[in-house]
């Protein structure tokens, strides 16, 4: 009872603080409803993005592969850091001057308006196919094992997680539909001081019992019983092989926190440019220190429950949770895991909202809508989303690598095409709009073909490098003698921000990288 009463006091604060700073805000105009109005702050942005980006599918499903594969998994993290600094120097300042509000607005700009098009359907489709069911379904699986649902009700586990899903899903759509990316971010910054704190909590909690009272006696128990859980450095048939790095890697973090909706709409959503390129540095320093919440944990599972949860990694920590929280402050956890899993859930739903509504229904469907017809669009998108997501959810079971490499596996089908065409956008002027949409088909179809079809003995991350590569010479291919006008998208148009740039980006954007460099050096010695 003492869990559940918890759990409904933080939610609820949570739910009015957001109710309380939005009460005077105007959300019937596009800006006000899709960006925030354009007045996100650094940490605003920072919070959101962190807490967007990391939501029970990074708790749930990076602590069980590390419980099963260690610290090897760690590069999904940190070289995550390198990738906002080069969105922080080079594609915010872009977008910002361009006066973006979607990322498919640019490819209009670059190539034309059916690769727009084109673009905007595959992220609504991997919104609703990858990202949206999976964590709603390890949302289920912790606030399940937390509080027992299926127990409580008398009903069976598949039926408890059902009924766990749609409560998720149901108020995590409150947020999004009613309150628009402003909602997002201030409910957001509130989880995200929570999941941080909470999330360091509990693996301290862990080293101070195991060490008797000392933290750090703790710990180097844990590292004598399993060294090997530390080393960061991965063979080739690991989980995460090192080479990956330098193959497709780099490339995936690159889009994903340069040019995905989901993530950049926060920086879009930046008062200046100086905001946001704080916004993203400072996640840059969050994704730094983030392992410690989503990577530890799931070693010290490992030193108390040795390989006897192997075949059900993803439930190690709700196990650990129960094991070293008492019970008032396992319910407060519980609200900051629900708050991560609404983050990413709403995050989502907005930014399908807004891309369908100005890159599909104001284009296509209904060309005179006015700012309150597309915020009613938005709407009516994030609400099908979310019944469709809700029903898909429990559907995600038995990933035989876990769920969180799953994801990353289905991600793959649409980022890295995606991303090829982005990249070809910015840096070679010769590409034509014909390639691009080629090489979108292709990519598709070649990734597809070689993960889910037919049996290619490589790490799909490096499957992620050779389409990426093979998609840059198929455009080349394809430009080449091509007497079609090409389109540049405007260097400089009449900015809506100001966008003079953060003084300390480029120092701090230094020690990032730095850092990076330094763990794999330090770490890799195990």
């Amino acid at each position: 009872m003492q869990t559940a009463l918890t759990f409904i006091a933080f939610t609820a604060f949570v739910a009015l603080f957001s109710w309380y700073r939005l009460r005077k805000e105007s959300l019937s105009s596009q800006e006000g409803y899709f960006l925030g109005g354009r007045s996100l702050s650094g940490l605003v942005i920072a919070g959101s993005m962190i807490l967007t980006n990391i939501s029970t599918e990074h708790l749930i499903g990076m602590n069980g592969s590390s419980y099963r594969n260690g610290f090897v998994i760690i590069g999904w993290e940190v070289t995550s850091a390198i990738a906002l600094v080069v969105a922080a120097l080079f594609f915010v300042p872009k977008y910002l001057k361009m006066g973006l509000t979607t990322i498919p607005e640019f490819l209009e700009y670059r190539f034309d308006a059916t690769t727009r098009t084109l673009v905007a359907a595959f992220l609504m489709i991997s919104f609703v196919v990858t990202l949206l069911p999976i964590v709603l379904y390890t949302g289920a699986i912790n606030l399940e094992s937390i509080f027992s649902v299926s127990e409580r009700l008398g009903v069976s586990h598949e039926t408890g997680l059902w009924i766990t899903v749609f409560g998720i899903g149901i108020i995590g759509s409150v947020y999004a539909i009613f309150g628009g990316l402003k909602a997002v971010a201030f409910s957001d910054s509130i989880n995200g001081i929570g999941l941080l704190l909470g999330g360091t909590a509990i693996p301290l909690i862990a080293l101070y019992q195991i060490g008797d009272g000392h933290i750090l006696e703790g710990l180097s128990a844990v590292i004598d019983h399993a060294p090997e859980k530390f080393n960061v450095i991965g063979s080739k048939e690991s989980v995460l092989p090192f080479e990956v790095l330098f193959t497709g890697l780099m490339i995936n973090q690159l889009y994903f926190w340069g040019m995905n909706q989901t993530i950049i709409q926060r920086a879009l959503g930046a008062k200046n440019l100086k905001e946001a390129q704080k916004g993203l540095l400072y996640t840059g320093v969050l994704k730094i220190l983030v392992p410690v919440i989503i990577i530890l944990p799931g070693v010290i599972g490992f030193y108390y429950y040795g390989d006897s949860l192997f075949e059900n990694q993803d439930l190690i920590y709700p196990e650990l949770i129960k094991k070293l929280l008492p019970s008032s402050f396992v319910g407060v956890f519980a609200a900051i895991i629900m708050g991560a899993v609404l983050s990413t859930f709403n995050s989502v739903l907005n930014s399908a909202a807004t891309i369908f509504s100005l890159d599909i229904y104001n284009k296509y469907l209904n060309a005179a809508a006015n700012e309150k017809q597309l915020v009613r669009a938005g709407k009516l998108t994030s609400t099908l989303l979310a019944l469709f997501a809700m029903l898909v959810a429990p559907l995600v079971v038995n990933a035989p690598e876990g769920l969180y490499q799953l994801l990353q596996q289905l991600n793959g089908i649409f980022f890295i095409p995606i991303a090829s065409i982005m990249i070809a956008g910015f840096f070679m002027h010769s590409i034509t709009a014909k390639a691009a949409k080629v090489a979108l088909i292709f990519g598709l179809i070649f990734y597809i073909a070689t993960t889910f079809i037919f049996k290619v003995d490589l790490h799909f991350v490096h499957l992620w490098g050779i389409e990426f590569v093979l998609n840059i010479i198929l455009m080349f291919a394809v430009s080449h003698g091509s007497k079609t006008p090409l389109t540049r998208f405007p260097e400089t148009n009449m900015p809506l921000l100001d966008i003079h740039p953060w003084r300390h980006t480029k120092t701090l954007s230094f020690i990032l990288c730095a850092v990076t460099v330094i763990i794999y050096i330090l770490l890799g010695q195990f």
